[in-house]
């Protein structure tokens, strides 16, 4: 065979492969108001940058009458393209491909890309849209999965591993996107539980709808097992777009400096707050005032609302925001808050990305069903990131900061870096009127006006210890601070601890309160 007709087949099976299932289940996909796995590649990475890899791959199975079945690429797409010129690795489940369902071959191709970006150093974005394992192959569906879950947990910490969820992601297809650190779902497209309806029905006599069951607001608002929620695909991608700017490409490096710039000259740092203690705000204000351009790229925004986390930039340099949200149970750590903090603190321990702490909060959140929810085991959580990072931390304390709530949000006595405290800040074992009602029970109990004497009881605990002064005469704070000044000094912060080192004792790993 000559070579011009070698190179003519070869862009006839490529025209083949490039149909996936073909126009009938394109149209379908389209119809779903969902994009094909290629589209999708090509609106994630930039213009003609894509180079696919194991094209020609199929699968090897032969039992009922699979041999007979060509499925192109085995139902998913691999390969490498840039994202503003830096280069990532990238598969996408195709589900005009037998419904983009897993076997062998299939699980191999993932996993070769999986095995490329850690070879290379380079983050990993998987597109899932699949009906699950495929059931013709038994247990080598089973054992892809496996295989896939293995890579998704050496490459943890190494390379920043995003998934995003465009279509069904049902039974153990699931856990790989849980293993990962960024999951990403849209409105009415996005799928993910562990059993489906019909399954649930049968087990628990319960209808449900898919969407009740794992739909993406589920996940997003409830579940805390996604991290970013768009109302469309295209929105989604340029979610990805966006976190990317601020994440180093793999463990070894810093996230990527920008030109530094101020934030936006409507916030006010000094007058968000209100005069009166008792009265909430939204933390995102004083981050906002603080970060670069006033950018702030929150993550988990709609799930344990309470706690506030997400990345910005202080002088052009990426950091990690971690915030009390007194609008929300005043700002209260409870199980979920715990775990969405802990999980980004270690995240951003994991990627040498500075940890910034805005701390306003009364404690963790009393009562009977938190403490059957395991609050203590969740809230340690928070205590054990802290103390295992090694990244500069910085704390700010804004207005409370009370009991275990106060050691918990990145104290001294957890190695913070620097603790500084607004003339606002109330630091103390609880809140003066809890304490009041404790230490001068029996004043109060035998005044002649109670609730005057309660009020100048708890003003006079209020003056002697509800305050920043304490606290600094011991050394557990750096300095008060005008609020003015916060952003100068979180500046001055990152940059010396520039080359911070900290020798840990030597352990295979720490065992976390999981």
């Amino acid at each position: 065979m000559s070579l011009r007709r070698n190179i003519l087949d070869l862009r006839k099976r490529k025209e083949q492969v490039l149909l996936g299932g073909g126009e009938e289940a394109i149209k379908k996909q389209n119809a779903m108001g969902k994009l094909t796995a290629r589209e999708r590649i090509e609106a994630i990475l930039d213009k003609d940058s894509f180079h696919e890899y194991d094209m020609f791959v199929e699968h090897q199975s032969k039992d009922f009458d699979m041999d007979k079945k060509v499925l192109h690429g085995d139902g998913v797409i691999i390969g490498t393209g840039t994202v503003y010129g830096e280069t990532v690795a990238i598969y996408a489940q195709d589900f005009t491909v037998a419904g983009g369902s897993l076997g062998l071959m299939h699980a191999r191709k993932i996993g070769k890309i999986m095995d490329h970006a850690m070879k290379m150093r380079m983050p990993l974005i998987g597109i899932n849209d699949s009906g699950g394992a495929r059931i013709q192959e038994g247990v080598d569906s089973l054992a892809g999965y496996g295989e896939i879950f293995f890579r998704n947990t050496q490459a943890s910490g190494v390379i920043p591993q995003l998934s995003i969820i465009l279509g069904p992601c049902a039974g153990g297809a699931v856990y790989s996107p849980a293993l990962t650190d960024f999951v990403f779902v849209v409105d009415n497209i996005s799928k993910m539980f562990i059993t489906g309806p019909e399954v649930v029905k049968t087990v628990l006599g319960e209808e449900v709808t898919m969407e009740e069951l794992g739909g993406a607001r589920v996940h997003a608002e409830i579940s805390g097992n996604a991290h970013f929620f768009a109302h469309n695909e295209q929105e989604c991608f340029e979610q990805i777009k966006q976190l990317l700017t601020f994440l180093p490409w793999n463990n070894q490096r810093k996230a990527r400096a920008f030109p530094p710039k101020p934030p936006k000259p409507e916030y006010k740092i000094e007058k968000i707050i209100p005069a009166d203690p008792t009265q909430p705000y939204d933390i995102r204000e004083i981050i906002m005032a603080t970060a670069d351009d006033s950018e702030f790229l929150e993550v988990q925004q709609d799930f344990a609302r309470n706690i506030v986390i997400g990345f910005g930039r202080i002088d052009g340099e990426t950091v990690g925001f971690v915030a009390n949200q007194p609008m929300v149970l005043a700002g209260v750590l409870d199980c979920d808050s715990a775990d969405k903090s802990a999980r980004f603190i270690r995240f951003c321990d994991s990627f040498n990305i500075p940890i910034v702490t805005f701390e306003d909060m009364p404690g963790y959140l009393p009562g009977v069903e938190q403490e059957h929810m395991g609050v203590i085991r969740h809230g340690a959580k928070v205590l054990y990131a802290y103390s295992e990072a090694t990244v500069p931390k910085i704390t700010v304390i804004l207005r409370k900061a009370y009991g275990g709530g106060y050691i918990a949000m990145n104290s001294r006595h957890l190695k913070s870096d620097f603790v500084f405290a607004w003339p606002t800040a109330e630091i103390a074992v609880m809140g003066p009127e809890g304490a009041a009602n404790i230490i001068f029970r029996k004043d109060i109990k035998e005044a002649k006006n109670p609730e005057e004497m309660r009020k100048q009881k708890v003003e006079e605990y209020r003056v002697k210890f509800a305050n920043p002064y304490v606290a600094a005469s011991k050394g557990y704070i750096d300095s008060v601070i005008e609020p003015q000044e916060t952003r100068l000094l979180l500046k001055h912060c990152i940059e010396v601890s520039t080359n911070k080192d900290v020798l840990t004792p030597y352990k295979k790993h720490g065992i976390p309160p999981f």
